[in-house]
C-alpha cells in the first residue's frame, strides 16, 4: 500500500457519524512529506523543528502554541513523548509519533477532537505494530 493510501484511505475517510478530517499527512522524522491531502498546510521548517523538540521535551510548545504554517493552536493535553493534541477555536490538530514518522490530521467542526485522536492514534499505532 503507497503512503499516499493511507492519506487518502485511513485518515481522510469518513468518519461515524459524519464528517471528515481537514486535511491530514504523513512525514519523516526530518520533515519529508510522504503522503498528504491536497490541502495540507505545510510546517514552515522552524515550526516542525518545535514539533519534534515537543516529542523529545514534552512542555516545550505549551509556551509558544503549536504553529503550522502560521496557524497557532494552544498545545492541550497529550501523551508525552507520543501524542501532541492542538486546539484553535472549533477545530484542532492530532500528531501522532511512530519510530519514523509522524501522522497528522487536522479537523474543523462539526468533527470532534475524540474523531480526530481515533483516527490519526489508530492508524499511528498500527504503523508503530509494523515497525515504522
Amino acid at each position: 500500500m503507497s503512503w499516499q493510501s493511507y492519506v487518502d484511505e485511513h485518515l481522510m475517510c469518513d468518519l461515524e457519524g459524519g464528517g471528515h478530517l481537514t486535511a491530514a499527512a504523513i512525514l519523516g522524522h526530518d520533515g519529508s512529506v510522504w503522503a498528504q491531502s491536497a490541502n495540507f498546510p505545510q510546517f514552515k521548517p522552524e515550526e516542525f523543528k518545535g514539533v519534534m523538540t515537543d516529542f523529545d521535551e514534552p512542555g516545550h510548545l505549551a509556551p509558544t502554541g503549536l504553529l503550522l504554517n502560521g496557524a497557532k493552536y494552544m498545545v492541550i493535553q497529550g501523551e508525552a513523548g507520543a501524542v501532541i493534541r492542538g486546539k484553535k477555536g472549533a477545530g484542532g490538530v492530532t500528531i501522532k509519533k511512530t519510530g519514523q514518522a509522524l501522522v497528522i490530521g487536522v479537523y474543523e467542526e462539526p468533527v470532534t477532537p475524540g474523531q480526530c485522536n481515533m483516527v490519526v492514534e489508530r492508524l499511528g499505532d498500527y504503523l508503530v505494530d509494523q515497525g515504522l
